[in-house]
């Protein structure tokens, strides 16, 4: 998958990969996609909801490896 922009949020733990996630989604154009490469183990249950609340979507999500690497299509 293509990318716009990407977060390195390796060695960060909750709430941070996702605070930094939307930092940077905000920067972005509607539609634009930014990867997240994070290896907290909490980010497989945030990265999903953190989309769902805030209207973007998960476009894909690699959760299997480290660092897990998440695809965010920015919503409107």
């Amino acid at each position: 998958m293509e990318w716009n922009a990407e977060l390195d949020a390796t060695g960060l733990l909750c709430p941070l990969p996702v605070l930094k996630a939307r930092k940077r989604l905000m920067a972005l154009a509607p539609g634009q996609v930014l990867r997240v490469l994070a290896d907290d183990p909490a980010a497989v249950v945030d990265m999903p909801h953190f989309c769902a609340e805030q209207g973007h979507e998960l476009a894909d999500a690699m959760t299997d490896r480290t660092p897990q690497v998440y695809f965010i299509r920015r919503g409107a």
